[in-house]
């Protein structure tokens, strides 16, 4: 039914399989299935799209109901273990324990009763919410505003550029915006919040994407460091992410990027979220914040 729902808010099996990371195949399959277990037509389909059948509009209705009541189903489990003390932390690519264990180390001993579960996330999509369905809270650079989606930010610092050590950047000691802005850049899959992914390819800079990127759509940190051992291509990360990276990875080299604008890394989670101890990891991190 959550498929289902996504297609008819899409109006189109394409956007709605990148929006739920499924292929379209299996995505109109789930749906031929929920047809025939109801043995009712749900969709047309036409040029542009899909629209909904008139027992395709009833349907949606009782759907929407259900498929927020599991969600809320699953948030009072989720509720159900945060009683026991459990945070359900999200991040990218580099776990934040290795770039900043400070902070990890100081929080433990503070609320020793907050026991930390980490949980890599692929890279944001819209909306902010559905990306955090399965955290509590998480920690990246700012992802898109959401209205049910609290902000608080944790830090400002530089971008750098990842290059494979054989690019021709890589000898320099420095960089600048618009040493790069005409480089190839590593492409994100369709499915990655666009504002979000453009950040990375300096878009805010540019004024639009690229000219140039890779065909690879990667999703996910582990699909961006692939990419750059086999590409003559770059992407820009947060300089922590960097200094980690560059402790851990041979034949990838981080540039400073000397005039580009700052990244903001926030920690973010539910508006609607009930477990005290993510109150308490708010309430940490405004103390620790620097003024």
């Amino acid at each position: 039914m959550r498929y289902f729902v996504t297609v008819a808010d899409e109006g189109q099996i394409t956007r709605a399989a990148q929006a739920l990371h499924l292929v379209q195949p299996a995505l109109s399959q789930a749906i031929a299935q929920l047809e025939a277990e109801l043995g009712l037509k749900l969709l047309e389909r036409h040029a542009r799209g899909v629209r909904l059948t008139p027992a395709g509009s009833a349907f949606l209705e009782k759907a929407r109901i259900a498929v927020t009541a599991a969600a809320e189903a699953e948030l009072a489990a989720r509720s159900a273990a945060t009683r026991r003390g459990v945070v359900e932390f999200g991040f990218l690519g580099v776990p934040p324990t290795l770039d900043s264990p400070g902070p990890f180390e100081d929080l433990a001993r503070r609320y020793p009763e907050i026991e930390l579960h980490f949980r890599e996330l692929p890279f944001p999509s819209a909306p902010t919410k559905t990306w955090l369905a399965e955290v509590d809270v998480a920690v990246c650079h700012m992802p898109p505003p959401d209205p049910d989606v609290w902000r608080e930010t944790i830090r400002r610092e530089p971008r750098v550029v990842l290059a494979p050590g054989k690019h021709p950047l890589a000898q320099e000691s420095g960089l600048r915006v618009a040493d790069v802005l005409d480089e190839t850049f590593i492409g994100f899959h369709p499915s990655v919040e666009p504002s979000w992914a453009g950040f990375w390819s300096l878009d805010d800079h540019r004024g639009g994407p690229p000219a140039h990127i890779t065909p690879d759509g990667v999703e996910n940190p582990q699909e961006v460091l692939a990419s750059l051992g086999v590409r003559s291509a770059i992407t820009t990360v947060p300089a922590s992410v960097a200094q980690a990276l560059a402790n851990l990875l041979t034949g990838v080299v981080a540039l400073p990027l000397d005039d580009a604008d700052p990244v903001t890394i926030v920690l973010v989670g539910h508006e609607r979220s009930d477990n005290p101890h993510v109150a308490s990891l708010r309430d940490y991190l405004r103390g620790i914040r620097p003024r």
